[in-house]
């Protein structure tokens, strides 16, 4: 099966050492230059245990200057044009991840595309890592849920995984799918730096805890193509970037001067 069937039917691929040690390198110096120079959604978030951190930052502003050179060298648009059968790939923004410290809390289980404003089958989240993560301690994905229900966003909360980011909403609640794993068909897979895992934005997936001790460093990008659309769903925020919300309609091609485009 092609990358591309496999990416259709699972909505997500592994793709083991994607990223030659130069562009690892590269990836790995934009994730620095994030945590140099933190933009205005920069934040650490709570924790059970006091002595871990869970730091994570998206949509800088002025990501460019860390990311421009570094994604117009990458393997990554050809990579996703791979995944949909077409050429043009635009760049939507970047979310960097650390995870240290202590018993750093589980990344609770939801959808990208709850927060965004943008639907279609030409999206991607490239998942980097700069330390390796044992298929326990990895990313997990529930295989082909990018073709069912989108669910409300989860709020992060402590106490409910489920609580949802907009109560109001007419989306559904997300499911306790930690309390019922065995009713979910999930993947994952260990991963060493190199390695990329592809995701579209609408998958069900969650992050397992960091142990003390262990430390996680990881980037996301975020990607979209040709058949992208602006869907101003409650609760989607879609880009941080000015006069976008107020020149869009439901349906419009997802587009913007400021999207860099890379195919």
């Amino acid at each position: 099966m092609s990358l591309r069937e496999a990416y259709d039917r699972d909505g997500v691929v592994h793709i083991p050492g994607a990223l030659d040690a130069a562009a690892l390198a590269e990836a790995e110096a934009a994730w620095a230059w994030s945590l140099a120079n933190p933009g205005p959604l920069a934040s650490n978030i709570r924790q059970t245990d006091a002595g871990a951190t869970f730091y994570q930052d998206l949509y800088n502003p002025d990501c460019m200057t860390g990311y421009r050179a570094m994604l117009q060298a990458s393997p990554l648009p050809a990579i996703c044009a791979e995944l949909w059968g077409d050429t043009d790939v635009w760049f939507m923004y970047e979310q960097v991840f650390l995870k240290e410290g202590g018993e750093a809390r589980r990344t609770p289980w939801h959808q990208d595309s709850s927060y965004l404003a943008v639907d279609g089958s030409h999206l991607a989240v490239a998942w980097i890592t700069f330390d390796a993560c044992s298929r326990a301690d990895s990313l997990e994905f529930v295989k082909g849920s990018h073709k069912g229900r989108l669910y409300n966003g989860s709020r992060f909360d402590l106490d409910d995984d489920t609580a949802p980011t907009h109560p109001t909403s007419s989306l559904p609640r997300l499911p306790d799918i930690e309390a019922t794993r065995g009713d979910w068909d999930i993947v994952s897979w260990a991963v060493e730096p190199g390695d990329l895992i592809v995701f579209h934005p609408k998958m069900l997936h969650g992050g397992a805890p960091t142990h003390p001790g262990a430390r996680r460093r990881t980037l996301t990008l975020r990607f979209f193509g040709r058949d992208a659309v602006y869907d101003p769903r409650e609760g989607g925020a879609g880009p941080r970037v000015k006069n976008f919300h107020d020149r869009m309609h439901k349906g419009a091609p997802f587009r913007h001067e400021s999207f860099l485009k890379l195919g």
